[in-house]
């Protein structure tokens, strides 16, 4: 019998220690947010493209977001008493305004990753209940992340989600090193749950470290907790329920999909991600997709110049079912889902026997 800690982000402690990962464009929204939370774990809202759901011809795509986010976090609200946060990437062009705008709707934590939040804390109000927790893919990372808040805003995070290389989605690691030994989670997450508890020696502050990437059977749940994890987080499981937001068609592409289906891929925003196989991708890696006029301007990093399609139209497109211009970000393990089921069954799964 593994012992499983409770997981306490600050006084957030919610009965099942599982943070659902924040999926967008369009896959976590109200609907699977509030289904997780009402289970008694952690909902989380994707905010990446949340105003182009509605309307993705929209004039001015920071006012629709913020408009749009606002929207999510109060239909969540109304749906669940439980905890529910949301995910913003450092990346977006409009981070500042949703992290404001999240702080503002009083949303319980706000998860933020790829790129560094250094300056995350900036943003909150003397009376703010937000807490805020960075996603890192290294020790190093983290250390960065604690230095500057605490040397900035005498600040340091509630809670710390060490990301390994078999996450879906956008990947915080260069494409060649995605199998070395140093950066799979095994060996990163002892690390930052090290330096976790020197730094509740120094500041006497308990920061709870949560795994993430790859965790998709009770076996490696138990795996994460024998290495120091208080908390896991998962994403690609919660796809193929009855909850989730996608259209049924982007669900199937998930049950649908072998393992060789799933392959890493050169996002336009300049990370790695892991994505299915189809048919617009192996357009994308003939060369038979080309240069687009940028109508979004919605990832800071993102060589739209060059690049042969709109992550966030792409993204877009794929959540409402359009795959032919359109495709699916999925864990490694995603092609062992052969069904759809419901959030209680996945998490209950996930937790068999411990």
């Amino acid at each position: 019998m593994v012992f499983i800690k409770t997981l306490n982000i600050d006084g957030l402690i919610p009965k099942i220690p599982l943070i659902q990962g924040g999926m967008s464009v369009g896959i976590s929204l109200d609907n699977l947010a509030s289904a997780v939370a009402n289970e008694g774990a952690i909902g989380i809202i994707g905010t990446a493209g949340i105003g182009l759901l509605e309307n993705d011809k929209v004039k001015n795509v920071k006012e629709a977001n913020i408009e749009g986010l606002k929207k999510i976090i109060r239909k969540t609200k109304e749906k669940t008493k439980g905890i529910i946060g949301v995910n913003i990437m450092v990346a977006l062009s409009d981070y500042a305004e949703l992290v404001k705008t999240a702080i503002k709707e009083e949303i319980d934590l706000i998860i933020s990753g790829a790129g560094l939040p250094l300056n995350l804390p900036s943003f909150l109000e003397k009376d703010s209940k937000t807490k805020l927790v960075p996603i890192v893919s290294s020790l190093k990372a983290a250390q960065v992340i604690v230095k500057r808040w605490w040397q900035h805003y005498k600040y340091l995070p509630d809670a710390i989600i060490v990301e390994g290389p078999d996450a879906g989605g956008h990947l915080g690691y260069k494409k060649e090193d995605l199998q070395k030994e140093e950066v799979q989670l095994e060996h990163t997450l002892p690390q930052v749950v090290k330096f976790a508890e020197e730094l509740k020696k120094e500041h006497n502050k308990d920061i709870p470290i949560i795994a993430a990437g790859g965790i998709n059977s009770p076996e490696k749940v138990k795996k994460m907790f024998s290495l120091g994890a208080s908390g896991i987080q998962v994403g690609t499981p919660f796809i193929a329920t009855h909850e989730c937001d996608a259209d049924i068609k982007f669900k199937q592409a998930l049950i649908d999909a072998k393992e060789e289906d799933i392959i890493i891929i050169d996002s336009p925003v300049g990370l790695p991600g892991r994505a299915i196989k189809n048919k617009f991708l192996e357009e994308v890696e003939k060369g038979e997709r080309k240069p687009f006029i940028c109508n979004f301007h919605c990832i800071k990093t993102c060589n739209f110049v060059d690049a042969p399609y709109c992550i966030a139209q792409a993204l877009l497109n794929a959540a409402r079912g359009n795959l032919d211009e359109g495709f699916v970000f999925v864990g490694k393990y995603g092609y062992k889902i052969d069904k759809i089921t419901s959030v209680k069954e996945v998490i209950n799964n996930l937790f068999q026997d411990i």
